[in-house]
C-alpha cells in the first residue's frame, strides 16, 4: 500500500517512539516523540480530536470519516482555532483511483459587497482590529459543507455517528485546557466579552475569563449538530441556522452583510492542485484562492540548484532560504488572490523564470526587500503590490487511513476567536480581514481587494508529498501568513535534512516574508543572528507559534508527529 522512503529513519527512531494508541493528553512546550503505527493514523491539535478520529479508523472509517469526526471535535475543544464557522482547504488522495483532489472550502464575501468594504465613515479604510470585531468581517463559511461534500465521495461511515463523539462531549462537558484558557484570557483585551452569546461561554459572570481545569458544556453546539446529523448542511446552508448565521452578523458594532441568499449561494469547489518537482519528488498543494501552494513551489523551486542536504541547517542555507522566500513573497503581494476573480500569470511556477528570480540571490550578501517578477502572463492586466499580512490563527490536522487514503486539511475561522460573533454555539469567522482593505494604490487595483462573492487570498498550505507516484507526507500548519515558511521549512527538514517528522516539526523556525527577517525566541534559531546579521539581514527575536501536524510514510510504517508548541498527538494502529 505504502512505498519506501527510509529504513535507516524508521530503524533510528523505533527505540523512542511513543506508543501508537497513547491517549495521554499533552500541555503545550512538552517535548514528543515520534509515533509509528502499521495501518491508520491521525495527527492534530487536541488529543480528545485524535483519539475520536482514530476511532472511526479503527471501526473501518475512512480518512474522509475520520476527518468529520475530527474537525467537529475540534470545533468543541479548540474553538478559538477553527470549526464550522469557519473555512478550510483540504487535500484528498484517493488511494483506489490514485487521484488527488484538492477541496476549496474558504469562506465568500457578501454578493453586495465592494472593493470599499471596509471604508470608515471618513472614507478611508478602518483600522485591521476595527475591521475584525464584529459581523462585517464574517465570510459565508465553507467548512461544513466540505466535509459533507469529501463525506459523499469518500466516506464509508454514516455521517450522523460522525458526529456523535462531539455531540456527546458537548453535552457531557470538557475541561478547559490550558491553552484554550490563555487564548481566552490573551483575547479579552480585544473584546471577546463584548457580545452576549460569546460573553456567557467563555466568561464567568463576574467578568473573568474562565480558567484551566473549568468545566464547560456547549448543549447549543450539541443541538445544532444533532440538526446537521439528521438533516446534512441543508439547515446550515438554507434553514434555521442559517438565518441565524444572517441575524448574528447583524451586530450594533460593525454590522455585516450576509444574506440568505449569500449562504444558500456557497458551493464547495474541486480545484486543480498545483505540483511541482523538487529533488525525487512531487510536492502538491492548494492552488488560489490561496497562495500556499504556489509560494512554497517558488521557493523550493528556486532552492533546488543549491546543495541544501550536504549544507544542513547552516546560516548559509537559511540565507539562501530567507532570499527565495522574500522572492516568492514579492510575487505572492503582487500577483496572488481568487483567480476566479483576477487573471493570475500562469507562468509563476514556469522554471526558466524562476531561475531568472533565482539568479537575483547573491549567496554573499542580503537583497533587502524583493520586488516582484514579471513572470509569464497571458493577461496584461497590472496590479499594485498587497503589503497586508494574515494574522496568525488556524488548525492543521493530517490523516491515513487502511485503505491508504491520506488528507491534508488546514482549516480556520481566521484569527483567534474569528469575528468574535458567536451563535448556536459556535464562532463566526472574520475571514474576510485577509482582503485587502485599501482596494487600489497609484491608480493600479489590487488583486486581493473585496468583492462580491470573492474568496479572500489565503496563506494555508496543506501538502501532500509523492515519490513515484505515492503519498510519502501529508503536512500543514496554522500560523497565518508564516504558514508557508513553517511548511516550507518542514518539508526541506524532512526531505533535504533526513529529519524524522517530529525533529522537523520542532524545528526551531526562521522566516521571513519579504522584510525582516524572524528568529524564533529561545530556540537555537537565536544562534543564527550573529551569521545573518553579518550577511545584511534585519533580525527580529520573536515567538513563532506553529501548530504542524506531519504523517510520513517509510518502509511501510506511519510516523506521526504533533507540534510541540501546541496541545497536539499522533496516534494510530
Amino acid at each position: 500500500m505504502f512505498r519506501f522512503i527510509a529504513t535507516a529513519l524508521l530503524s533510528a527512531i523505533a527505540a523512542s517512539s511513543t506508543h501508537a494508541e497513547s491517549t495521554q493528553s499533552v500541555q503545550a512546550g512538552t517535548p514528543r516523540q515520534p509515533v509509528i503505527a502499521e495501518n491508520y493514523m491521525v495527527a492534530a491539535a487536541n488529543p480528545f480530536a485524535v483519539n475520536a478520529g482514530v476511532d472511526v479508523l479503527a471501526n473501518g472509517g475512512t480518512a474522509a470519516d475520520a476527518a468529520v469526526t475530527v474537525q467537529t471535535m475540534l470545533n468543541l475543544f479548540e474553538p478559538q482555532s477553527s470549526g464550522i464557522g469557519g473555512g478550510a482547504f483540504m487535500l484528498y488522495w484517493d488511494a483506489s483511483e490514485k487521484k488527488l483532489i484538492t477541496y476549496d472550502g474558504r469562506e465568500k464575501a457578501p454578493a453586495s459587497a465592494t472593493p470599499e468594504y471596509f471604508f470608515g465613515e471618513d472614507n478611508k479604510p478602518v483600522k485591521w482590529w476595527d475591521a475584525v470585531v464584529g459581523g462585517r468581517s464574517v465570510g459565508v463559511p465553507g467548512t461544513l459543507k466540505l466535509l459533507e461534500k469529501v463525506h459523499g465521495q469518500h466516506g464509508k461511515q454514516a455521517w450522523s455517528d460522525l458526529l456523535l463523539p462531539a455531540i456527546v462531549n458537548a453535552e457531557a462537558g470538557f475541561e478547559i485546557s490550558p491553552r484554550l484558557a490563555a487564548s481566552i484570557a490573551s483575547a479579552q483585551k480585544r473584546k471577546l466579552d463584548l457580545f452576549p452569546a460569546t460573553r456567557d461561554y467563555f466568561f464567568n459572570e463576574d467578568g473573568s475569563p474562565k480558567e484551566a481545569g473549568t468545566y464547560l458544556k456547549n448543549p447549543l453546539f450539541a443541538q445544532t449538530l444533532r440538526n446537521i446529523a439528521a438533516n446534512g448542511s441543508a439547515p446550515f446552508y438554507q434553514g434555521d441556522i442559517a438565518a441565524q448565521i444572517v441575524e448574528a452578523v447583524k451586530t450594533e458594532v460593525n454590522p455585516g452583510e450576509l444574506t440568505l441568499q449569500d449562504m444558500a449561494d456557497y458551493e464547495v469547489i474541486e480545484r486543480a492542485p498545483v505540483c511541482f518537482a523538487y529533488r525525487a519528488y512531487d510536492v502538491c498543494g492548494m492552488g488560489p484562492p490561496t497562495s500556499g501552494g504556489l509560494t512554497m513551489g517558488q521557493i523550493l523551486t528556486m532552492l533546488e540548484q543549491h546543495d541544501l542536504p550536504a549544507m544542513g541547517p547552516s546560516a548559509d542555507a537559511w540565507h539562501l532560504y530567507i532570499e527565495a522566500a522574500k522572492l516568492a513573497y514579492a510575487d505572492r503581494g503582487l500577483y496572488m488572490a481568487d483567480s476566479d476573480f483576477v487573471d493570475m500569470p500562469d507562468g509563476l511556477l514556469n522554471k526558466s523564470y524562476l531561475s531568472e528570480r533565482a539568479a537575483l540571490i547573491d549567496p554573499e550578501k542580503a537583497m533587502g526587500k524583493a520586488t516582484a517578477g514579471n513572470p509569464p502572463q497571458k493577461s496584461a492586466m497590472r496590479f499594485a503590490p498587497d503589503t497586508q499580512l494574515e494574522r496568525a490563527g488556524t488548525s492543521h490536522f493530517s490523516i491515513v487511513d487502511q485503505y491508504g487514503d491520506m488528507i491534508s486539511m488546514t482549516t480556520t475561522i481566521e484569527t483567534g476567536f474569528g469575528s468574535r460573533v458567536m451563535t448556536n454555539g459556535f464562532l463566526l469567522n472574520n475571514e474576510l480581514t485577509d482582503f485587502s482593505r485599501v482596494p487600489e494604490k497609484d491608480g493600479l487595483p489590487i488583486a486581493n481587494r473585496v468583492e462580491g462573492g470573492k474568496r479572500p487570498r489565503s496563506s494555508m498550505s496543506p501538502t501532500i508529498v509523492f515519490k513515484d507516484q505515492q503519498p510519502v507526507l501529508a503536512i500543514g500548519s496554522p500560523g497565518g501568513s508564516r504558514i508557508i515558511n513553517y511548511v516550507t521549512q518542514s518539508v526541506i527538514a524532512i526531505l533535504d535534512w533526513n529529519m524524522d517528522p517530529q525533529t522537523a516539526v520542532d524545528f526551531p523556525h526562521v522566516v521571513n516574508r519579504n522584510g525582516n527577517t524572524d528568529l524564533e525566541e529561545n530556540t537555537t534559531a537565536t544562534e543564527l543572528e550573529p551569521a545573518l546579521a553579518a550577511l545584511g539581514h534585519e533580525i527580529n527575536i520573536r515567538g513563532l507559534n506553529s501548530g504542524l501536524h506531519a504523517i510520513l510514510v517509510s518502509d511501510g510504517k506511519l510516523i506521526g508527529a504533533a507540534d510541540s508548541r501546541r496541545e497536539g498527538i499522533a496516534a494510530g494502529h
